[in-house]
Order: C-alpha cells, then sequence, then structure tokens
C-alpha cells in the first residue's frame, strides 16, 4: 500500500489548510485512515483517524478544529485544519491500517505544516 500526502504549507494562525492523503488501493479494504504528526524534539502523535465504517476520533488537541473525511471514490482521506495555532506546526504523516490478514500499518511520507503567529 502506497499513500501519498499533500497539501501543507505555510499558514498565519487562525488560518486554514487541507491535507489529503491519496492511497493506491481502494480505501474500503483498509480498516482504519488516519494522520499523525512529529513536531520537532517530539514523538510522533495521533492526531484524527477514521474507521472504514466512518467512525472518526480525534486528539483532544484538535477536537472542535480539524475534520477527517474520505472520498471513496477517489481513495483519498482528507484533514481540514481550521482554527491553525502555532503549536499544530509539525510535519503530517498519513497512516492506513489493514487488520486482515495479519494487522501490518503503512505510512506515507510527511508533509508540513508551519502555522505562524
Amino acid at each position: 500500500v502506497q499513500l501519498q500526502a499533500s497539501g501543507g504549507g505555510l499558514v498565519q494562525a487562525g488560518g486554514s489548510l487541507r491535507l489529503s492523503c491519496a492511497a493506491s488501493i481502494s480505501i474500503n479494504s483498509i480498516n482504519t485512515m488516519g494522520w499523525y504528526r512529529q513536531a520537532p524534539g517530539k514523538q510522533r502523535e495521533l492526531v484524527a483517524t477514521l474507521t472504514r465504517g466512518g467512525t472518526p476520533n480525534y486528539a483532544d488537541s484538535v477536537k472542535g478544529r480539524f475534520t477527517i473525511s474520505r472520498d471513496n471514490a477517489k481513495n483519498t482521506v482528507y484533514l481540514q485544519m481550521n482554527s491553525l495555532k502555532p503549536e499544530d506546526t509539525a510535519v503530517y504523516y498519513c497512516n492506513a491500517v489493514i487488520m486482515v490478514p495479519t494487522v501490518r500499518a503503512y505510512w506515507g511520507e510527511g508533509t508540513l505544516v508551519t502555522v505562524s503567529s
């Protein structure tokens, strides 16, 4: 499975960005897709995930500001980020987890999001 992330960039605090993650296979065959981020000097952390059944999960720090969604026809998952804060600055990584026949996790190359104050 290959994941191609895009949409990062430089934005002022309070602004918005939308990240995209295009999968090389049908996302209907992927159990969970999500976004993680890693800020300089920090560990990678969960931002948001979306199950195949459509259940989202968000980190407390982004609840109410970020929305994860998907387009099955385009095999793409999106992360709409609003009201961005400087602390959202990080490299954002797309993730896919397939659980059958064995649990496998796939990562895309990161996309950098920089929020200026």
